[in-house]
């Protein structure tokens, strides 16, 4: 005679079967987010994406390692990333411990001889091995390659505010790139990570350069299928204070717009430039997107709206 389970029997029972089909529904969602992906796996496998990041978006080392995780993973699924990165606090940061205060004059940061050595000590000894070293934890094939092996400079000649020109020292303009190093390393499916420092054309002394710049410049030689510029700002907007104004797509007219009609100004104002400049030498895309979120970098390559501005062409 079969005798009825207990309460207690029916409840584990019950609680089991409900567990198991929770399970079983998020992994069919996981899959589900997989299957999605598949369209943008087929269009941009053995692409090109240059990447460039820093700023407040390299101060959290926690931040940086998920960054890097994501971008191992885009070179796993076949992807070409480029990495470019900035320093910029890092170095102030040395530049005080050797007693040197931080000038800026119309954005751009004041190097001396004495602190062009900081400069290129922080960026090419400290920050950059670390990144290659963190890309390389996670299984990915980095190599670090100094910004002095690739870009090639001319000192700025900066005006102050009464048009006086003004000496900011070892800064400069990219005009041209030596891509060989980067190119070999992508044709072996190794990752570049590029430090932003130019060799001045003539003395191949070291150049302090924009990282932005630096980026763009690159982009005009790869010419990848996107360019992407991850910060500490979710993208362009219509109110700097208000993230919801977010601006999902512009083209490269409407860009210039908003910058004359005030409603992109300061550190944005360089970054629209550089991709304008970017798009106009044959990149498909610029992205500008917030590195302060998790996964902000997939979520804006494999989703059909993204989650930053993108910067296109002229529509036809």
């Amino acid at each position: 005679m079969n005798r009825p389970l207990p309460p207690f029997r029916i409840n584990h029972l019950y609680r089991c079967i409900t567990d198991m089909d929770s399970k079983i529904t998020r992994l069919i969602e996981q899959a589900s987010v997989i299957v999605g992906a598949l369209p943008y796996l087929q269009a941009y496998r053995d692409k090109t994406f240059l990447i460039k990041f820093g700023g407040s978006a390299m101060d959290d080392p926690r931040l940086v390692k998920k960054l890097m995780r994501d971008i191992v993973l885009l070179e796993a699924l076949g992807f070409n990333p480029v990495i470019v990165h900035g320093g910029g606090k890092a170095i102030s940061k040395a530049m005080m411990e050797a007693g040197l205060e931080a000038h800026f004059i119309n954005g751009l940061r004041v190097t001396t001889p004495e602190a062009i050595s900081i400069v290129e000590r922080t960026l090419s000894g400290t920050i950059n091995p670390g990144l290659v070293q963190m890309f390389r934890d996670f299984g990915g094939k980095g190599v670090g390659i100094p910004g002095t092996e690739i870009f090639v400079g001319e000192r700025i000649q900066e005006k102050d505010e009464q048009g006086n020109p003004v000496d900011i020292g070892e800064v400069g303009n990219v005009i041209g790139c030596l891509t060989e190093r980067v190119t070999e390393a992508l044709e072996l499916q190794i990752t570049p990570i590029v430090s932003p420092l130019a060799k001045e054309l003539g003395t191949h002394k070291p150049l302090n350069v924009n990282a932005d710049l630096a980026a763009a410049a690159l982009a005009r030689e790869l010419k990848p299928v996107k360019l992407i510029y991850i910060s500490d700002v979710p993208g362009i907007m219509k109110d700097p204070s208000d993230p919801s104004t977010l601006i999902k797509s512009v083209t490269r007219t409407e860009a210039l717009e908003l910058i004359e009609n005030g409603t992109v100004s300061g550190g944005m104002i360089p970054k629209i430039h550089s991709a304008i400049d970017a798009l106009n030498a044959g990149v498909r895309k610029v992205h500008f997107i917030d590195g302060r979120l998790p996964h902000t970098l997939l979520l804006e390559i494999f989703t059909p709206d993204g989650i930053g501005t993108e910067v296109i062409r002229e529509q036809r």
